[in-house]
């Protein structure tokens, strides 16, 4: 019986208990099931790591993430200061400025902290989704990993040290600017010049998609003078001593861009006019290396996040689930949201567990990821090198979806509540996860790049033995199918024809690439579990 009451008892106190007390990776068996499945001999050590910092990811990141999610938080550019000087200041809350310098300082890219302990610390702190941090993290992941191969000059060795190990307890952020309004993902058809000027590189030209601008350091792709091969190079956001006075190195942030997502990160247009550069690597390379090492690390990043957003919505939306009650139920008790639970709740493990799996065969990697698809070396290590390459490639177009089917099923658990910015951190969640479908380059260029790569590699490594490799520990029959699948699409000659049969072959090769991702998903899962 359900009388009239003006002084409407009901309230949420014993949800909202429950979500200022959770802690990210104490209350979750399941993610330490994976770190001492897939970590070693050395598990403990990492089990400490992450019992501490998901301390301060659960209580106060998590905290300052919804903080700075307000509409009168959002960071803006102030372009002059008070004397007419041009200046360019990202402004942004302080509650960023201190999460971030919190988080930096966790030397997440030192030599001194293992990578297992970094994989395990990214995914607890993606936990409150990009949050101006997500991005940064994994754009310095990158640049320290092409420093860490090419840093031949004093300024690129300093850039180096700022970013791995800090100078004086301050680390750098790094940020990567590839896309031009011409070109989006299309890095070749870059227009950015670099000029040679004495001992200098200078850059000139435009920059369309520009994240993380607060950063001090970003890798940016520009061609020298007369070449049309795309070089690389670091560029710093001021020049030494210029951080303080506010004079920018050659540039000037034109206008920041209004994001569907990711709305605590700044993305801008950027305008160089004689920015001092450093070239990194063989200019000819440039293109090979930004593709092969510095967006590999993003693609991964990608992989993890979208893992981690999915855990938190999975476990709200299943804790919502035990204590709201509609029709004299609590709404967990209703099989049709018994099964969408279930499912979500073995997306989100089972990305989770592929996500550390493939980061721990990225490890083995004797010498990291190349750039380019080489034919040289040893035919194992090739062969290796081309299951990595593909699978962080899958990984991203797989798990970016993935997340954004989770996160809105999880919303609906939660009813009208789901979509209120002030009840729950899940729109903020889907609209992240949907920018990561856009990041280092979305799910239909993707695809064709990876349907080139099994065609080019055929004449030495066969789309079957790939399945076969990939997927060791599956079952045969799920095996056979995905070969004899593979065989007759890598067959089709181009996806370039604009015909019927090949828009029906790309839309099978889209099918057949998620479920030959799900495959590898659901054996990491199986490897966990036992």
């Amino acid at each position: 019986m359900s009388l009239p009451d003006r002084n409407n008892p009901y309230h949420f106190n014993d949800f909202l208990a429950w979500r200022q007390s959770v802690d990210y990776y104490a209350d979750d068996p399941f993610i330490r099931k994976v770190v001492k499945h897939f970590t070693g001999d050395g598990w403990e050590g990492i089990d400490e790591a992450a019992r501490r910092i998901s301390r301060k990811a659960s209580f106060g990141w998590r905290d300052h993430a919804e903080t700075i999610a307000y509409p009168e938080k959002r960071p803006y550019v102030m372009h002059y200061d008070g004397f007419h000087r041009r200046i360019d200041r990202i402004v942004r809350p302080a509650e960023t400025e201190i999460m971030e310098k919190e988080i930096f300082s966790e030397a997440l890219f030192s030599a001194k902290t293992p990578p297992w302990v970094r994989l395990i610390k990214m995914y607890l702190i993606y936990q409150n989704g990009e949050a101006c941090i997500a991005c940064p993290i994994t754009c310095t992941e990158g640049l320290v990993a092409i420093l860490e191969r090419f840093a031949d000059g004093a300024e690129t060795k300093h850039i180096l040290q700022h970013c791995k190990e800090g100078i004086d307890g301050d680390y750098a952020i790094g940020a990567q600017y590839l896309s031009e309004i011409q070109g989006g993902s299309d890095v070749p058809a870059n227009l950015l010049e670099a000029v040679r000027e004495g001992d200098v590189w200078k850059l000139y030209g435009a920059k369309f998609f520009c994240s993380a601008t607060h950063a001090d350091y970003a890798v940016v792709t520009a061609k020298p003078a007369g070449s049309e091969d795309v070089a690389l190079f670091v560029v710093p956001s001021w020049l030494p001593g210029n951080k303080e006075k506010e004079i920018r190195n050659g540039c000037t942030i034109d206008r920041i861009k209004w994001k569907l997502g990711t709305s605590e990160l700044t993305t801008a247009e950027i305008t160089y006019n004689g920015a001092v550069a450093y070239p990194v690597g063989p200019l000819a390379r440039g293109l090979a290396n930004v593709v092969g090492i510095v967006l590999t690390y993003s693609r991964l990043t990608v992989g993890l996040s979208c893992a981690a957003f999915m855990t938190r919505a999975v476990r709200e939306a299943k804790k919502y689930a035990e204590l709201r009650e509609a029709f004299g139920f609590k709404v967990g008790q209703f099989p049709m949201l018994m099964g969408q639970l279930r499912s979500m709740e073995r997306s989100a493990k089972r990305t989770t567990a592929a996500a550390f799996k493939l980061y721990g065969e990225f490890m083995k990697l004797e010498g990291g990821l190349q750039g380019g698809m080489t034919q040289d070396g040893p035919e194992t290590a090739k062969k290796k090198q081309f299951d990595i390459r593909e699978l962080i490639m899958l990984q991203k177009i797989a798990a970016s979806w993935d997340a954004t089917e989770v996160i809105r099923a999880a919303m609906s658990v939660f009813g009208g509540h789901g979509v209120i910015e002030d009840f729950s951190c899940l729109p903020r969640l889907y609209r992240d996860a949907a920018v990561n479908e856009l990041w280092e380059g979305p799910r239909n260029v993707l695809l064709t790049q990876m349907h080139r790569d099994f065609q080019r590699a055929s004449t030495w490594y066969n789309p079957s033995e790939f399945i076969e490799n990939v997927l060791h520990h599956a079952d045969a029959g799920v095996i056979a199918g995905l070969q004899a699948e593979i065989a007759e699409l890598i067959a089709y000659p181009s996806l370039f024809e604009p015909d019927d049969q090949t828009i029906r072959i790309c839309e099978r090769w889209d099918a057949f690439c998620q479920r030959l991702y799900h495959a590898y998903q659901d054996q990491a899962l199986k490897e966990v579990e036992g």
